[in-house]
């Protein structure tokens, strides 16, 4: 019969329990065997829930956990850890087997009185997520070996001792390559070969011990995930790479091959097909397209197939009747039922845990969601449902209650709101472009702003404080009044722009104290969202997300950030940032719902917040920051897809931006961007000062800015906000001068690389006085 498998399951647990055990290492509040103790309970809870739900013996994933980021457990299991952080856990006096070299590579280490000063790896977007992973860096003459502690095996045998029989997951070595990067030294010597799959066969035989040691362990198949098969590749160089491979991996255990977030394409015959693998696992919730290409491919490759039907991305329950349609139709192309297995699109990582803590939700609303837990269920369901015999009383009842809740949804007067469907077809050109172009406004903003040389901000949000953090909970929890929040809100506020002024900041944040997260404070206060109370996804490392739903047209009540923007700009003569959360970002960081096309809710998000933006500027705001982070994110992973998603992005953009007069200042913020891909959308969205997260990119983003031409502000991020550390002045003053090799002195605004909100209060004191200290520097030298 057909079977069900699961490709990957959240890390962080029913309560975030891996973030706070985490932390609490990190803190020094327990030592690294209570770490090590407490992330195994957590696994066993995992694996038992897989278990418990019906997935089978063999088709439960093990080493999908994580106490940072996959792929940099891969860089720690195959001893790729560059030279910078090799001394860092003798010098703080730990053993060889402690963790502190894994997070030194994942966050940074800092601790000048051991001589101890790293920053973190480079940090990009897992694919089209909001998943980060650290970036492997390779030197020309790479080796790799496996470290003594072999997290796979040792995570196999764990659950197996557990009576569980898991599939182990890997990424794929033509992945781990492909996404990796050559170390600064290899290019500037230029010793680096032109691609990384140069060092494929100095890591392949590692990937052969591995596997061999798997097979040794007891595993009876193993879970190779290489997703970079659904972009562009180019066939002549990847092609005999994936023969090679594969040839030889496949002939050690059955591989099930995943890719996902996408179509194979031209590579599913170019690149997959021939190599000696058990089963190939497509994601047909994004590619439902190419199912037909995949069955012919299947039956001439004598290969099985994972059929990803159960989007392991969004939150909406599956359409059972519709993906159970699908299964029959391939059995009816002849693929046998036991080369056939039903599963979630992509690993649940992407997912939250379960649906079981959501007590505060609309019922209505409710009985539409799938979490991770409740998709496991979706999956086996599924499976039984197309079991050769009439399915048991109680999965037709399943079955039927699946169909209730899609009917009902679907039907429901609560995802409809006639006004916004009016404003919508009432959309006409004017309303995308500002009244002026940029030099005319440029002039009016100087006339206004009246800025120095190298003006100096901040991305927005300061430290949210546990005190902070707690009167929030308590005001929820109704132990704490709403005019008490509000005065120690105001005072916080107060706090904040005392500190930046006494630092010598140019424009100044009111800190965003109020805020609990950059969407979801906006989300909570536009109607056609909804909100979980323990939804919570990891973004990177210990960082988790609670992006709100968005279930309905989306419109804005009333005001959202116009009374504590205008408090905060009546307190000082410096110029106040009124800070917004740009529309592809309240899409791409929210759940968004399926039933209408990506732009229209953009487009319904950038008309709330133009609004917004208008009342900003009435209150007296001369500088509104609206920012996108995710907008590269969002790009699709194939180019020719590209042209579409980029012109009703930055045309969202520019409908929540074009409201305002010339003299008001628009910025935008942009997260690991990597603007050689996107530099004209860049430039369409028309903002008056960008800034982006460049700290760990080695300054290869401002390739573009040389290469292109830029004419408004720029604020290159000049430090790496996601670290603890605190770079010099020298440091900081070093990437300056870089940066000035490509930009204007005119256009440079020098600020961190994202916001601060993670951050402590003495680091990012001692990181912005350095910055402005730099900013005099620089204007002293300009002016010399």
């Amino acid at each position: 019969m057909v079977r069900a498998l699961n490709l990957g399951f959240p890390r962080m647990g029913a309560n975030r329990d891996l973030k706070k055990l985490v932390e609490a290492h990190w803190a020094g509040k327990i030592d690294e065997q209570a770490l090590i103790d407490g992330a195994a309970k957590i696994r066993a809870a995992h694996w038992k829930i897989q278990a418990d739900a019906g997935i089978a013996a063999g088709q439960i994933p093990s080493n999908d956990f994580a106490f940072y980021d996959q792929m940099l457990d891969h860089i720690a299991l195959f001893q790729v850890t560059p030279a910078r952080y090799r001394d860092v856990a003798a010098k703080a006096g730990a053993s060889v087997n402690e963790l502190k070299t894994y997070f030194a590579m994942g966050r940074g280490h800092q601790n000048k009185d051991l001589g101890i000063d790293v920053p973190a790896l480079e940090m990009k977007k897992w694919f089209d997520t909001n998943y980060h992973y650290m970036v492997p860096e390779f030197e020309a003459n790479q080796t790799f070996s496996l470290a003594s502690f072999v997290k796979p095996v040792a995570e196999f045998k764990e659950a197996k001792a557990l009576g569980i029989t898991t599939r182990p997951v890997i990424v794929g070595p033509i992945t781990f390559l492909h996404l990796g990067k050559w170390a600064r030294a290899a290019n500037k010597e230029s010793a680096a070969p032109a691609s990384r799959l140069a060092l494929l066969d100095a890591l392949l035989p590692v990937y052969e011990s591995l596997l061999q040691q798997l097979k040794e362990a007891g595993a009876e198949s193993v879970q190779i995930d290489e997703p970079i098969l659904t972009l562009d590749l180019p066939t002549e160089e990847y092609k005999p790479a994936y023969d090679r491979v594969y040839s030889r991996l496949g002939g050690i255990l059955p591989i099930l091959l995943a890719s996902y977030f996408g179509r194979y394409g031209e590579n599913l015959d170019r690149i997959v097909k021939g190599l000696k693998i058990q089963t190939l696992h497509a994601d047909l919730v994004r590619a439902p397209e190419e199912l037909d290409a995949l069955v012919a491919f299947a039956k001439d490759a004598h290969v099985g197939l994972s059929l990803g039907l159960i989007d392991g991305r969004n939150i909406w329950k599956a359409d059972l009747a519709a993906a159970k349609a699908t299964v029959e139709k391939v059995l009816g192309q002849g693929l046998p039922a036991d080369q056939l297995f039903v599963s979630p699109s992509c690993s649940l990582l992407h997912s939250p845990h379960s649906l079981a803590a959501e007590e505060k939700m609309n019922p209505v609303i409710k009985n539409w969601l799938a979490f991770a837990v409740e998709k496991l269920d979706e999956v086996v369901l599924l499976a039984k449902s197309l079991a050769p015999d009439t399915p048991s009383p109680e999965v037709q009842a399943a079955l039927a209650q699946n169909r209730a809740a899609n009917q009902d949804r679907a039907a429901s007067k609560l995802i409809r709101n006639d006004q916004v469907q009016a404003r919508m077809a009432d959309l006409k050109d004017d309303l995308f472009n500002r009244a002026a172009p940029y030099p005319v406004r440029a002039k009016e903003q100087a006339d206004k702003l009246k800025l120095p040389l190298f003006p100096t901000t901040t991305i927005g949000s300061l430290p949210q404080t546990k005190e902070i953090r707690m009167s929030r909970l308590k005001l929820k929890k109704g132990e704490m009044t709403e005019q008490a929040y509000d005065e120690f809100i105001g005072q916080e506020i107060l706090g904040c722009i005392k500190k930046q002024e006494e630092w010598g900041l140019d424009v100044l944040v009111h800190g965003e104290c109020e805020r609990n997260d950059m969407v979801e404070y906006f989300g909570e206060r536009l109607d056609g969202y909804v909100f979980s109370q323990n939804g919570w996804v990891q973004s990177y490392g210990s960082r988790c997300v609670k992006p709100p739903i968005i279930f309905g047209d989306v419109s804005r009540p009333k005001a959202m950030t116009v009374r504590w923007s205008k408090y905060a700009a009546e307190r000082t003569e410096k110029p106040m940032k009124g800070m917004l959360t740009g529309p592809v970002t309240m899409l791409q960081w929210s759940f968004v719902r399926n039933d209408q096309p990506r732009k229209l809710t953009t487009y319904q998000l950038a008309l709330a917040i133009r609004d917004e933006v208008v009342d900003l500027e009435t209150a007296g705001i001369a500088c509104i920051q609206i920012d996108e982070p995710a907008i590269r994110e969002g790009l699709p992973l194939r180019r020719s897809d590209w042209a579409t998603y980029l012109e009703w992005a930055s045309a969202a953009f520019r409908l929540s931006a074009a409201g305002v007069q010339n003299a008001t200042q628009i910025h935008s913020h942009f997260c690991y961007s990597d603007f050689n891909d996107i530099f004209p959308t860049i430039q369409s969205l028309d903002a008056d000062v960008i800034t982006i997260e460049n700290s760990r990119s080695d300054l290869k983003l401002l390739k573009a800015f040389e290469q292109y031409g830029y004419q408004a502000g720029i604020g290159p991020g000049i430090y790496d906000i996601h670290s603890p550390r605190v770079p010099s002045v020298e440091e900081m003053k070093e990437r300056v001068d870089a940066m000035l090799v490509f930009l204007k002195k005119e256009l440079l605004w020098l600020n961190p690389d994202c916001g601060l909100k993670t951050r402590g209060w003495a680091e990012t004191e001692a990181a912005l006085k350095n910055l402005c200290t730099v900013a005099r520097q620089c204007r002293e030298a300009a002016t010399a």
